[in-house]
């Protein structure tokens, strides 16, 4: 073998690796840039696929079993309430509740969840909407804005429940980029138009996240996205009034 096709056979097969991995590393892409619009149900693929899949069937399951006067649906940050179980047991179990937030959800899932038999002959009181926060970093204002309106639709017209309807929580990361939090701004001012007084309750607490300097208060989140246990009791307290009265 002469030097020249040596060099062609060592090389192609690592260039063929490289477009491989390529094709399987969306950390080195906009998060959720391969999802598609975020108002079209898709089901969580990649390494964090299997997981959603489990969750969604545990969900299934629970719905199955009945007995539910309200839950809550979203993402991390509602899945987080685990982190916070005495408030959880105190302020939310006697109401009949059930969590069914999954990490890393964005719209899209949601959609493809609330479709695909979580909300199926359930009937609860009130349903505690969050979502959108994971599409901020490559979804526009509108999109993300118009997919909760969706969700809010189809949960309405598969369950008939009230909808408590949270704006998206501040966040502030290091490694948030794409001016996130001026996106959520943009799709809390659409979304807070969904609320008809009745049905539909918008709730905005971000405020309450917030320092006396108008930043996010950093000690009231584990790493500026995810409430601790101080932020959960805040946004539990704030919320109580409000939930209080869609539950009679």
């Amino acid at each position: 073998m002469n030097k020249t096709l040596l060099r062609i056979t060592l090389i192609v097969p690592l260039i063929w690796i490289g477009v491989a991995r390529g094709a399987d590393a969306p950390t080195t892409r906009p998060a959720g840039s391969s999802m598609g619009p975020a108002d079209v149900a898709a089901p969580k693929t990649g390494t964090n696929g299997p997981r959603f899949l489990q969750m969604h069937e545990k969900f299934v399951k629970r719905a199955q079993e009945g007995n539910i006067d309200l839950l809550f649906l979203g993402d991390s940050i509602t899945e987080g309430w685990g982190k916070a179980p005495e408030i959880w047991k105190k302020e939310y179990e006697p109401l009949h509740v059930a969590n069914f937030g999954i990490g890393g959800d964005r719209t899209q899932h949601v959609l493809w969840r609330i479709t695909n038999g979580e909300l199926d002959g359930i009937h609860p009181k009130v349903v505690v909407l969050m979502i959108g926060t994971n599409n901020s970093n490559s979804d526009s204002p509108k999109s993300i804005a118009s997919a909760i309106e969706k969700i809010v639709s189809i949960t309405r017209e598969k369950t008939g429940a009230k909808v408590l309807l949270l704006a998206v929580f501040p966040r502030d990361r290091k490694s948030d980029q794409n001016n996130q939090m001026e996106t959520i701004h943009a799709v809390n001012e659409r979304i807070a138009k969904l609320d008809d007084g009745k049905n539909v309750r918008y709730l905005d607490i971000s405020q309450k996240f917030m320092g006396p300097d108008g930043k996010l208060d950093q000690s009231l989140f584990s790493d500026g996205l995810h409430p601790n246990v101080q932020g959960y009791q805040i946004w539990a307290d704030a919320m109580r009034p409000l939930l209080t009265e869609m539950m009679q």
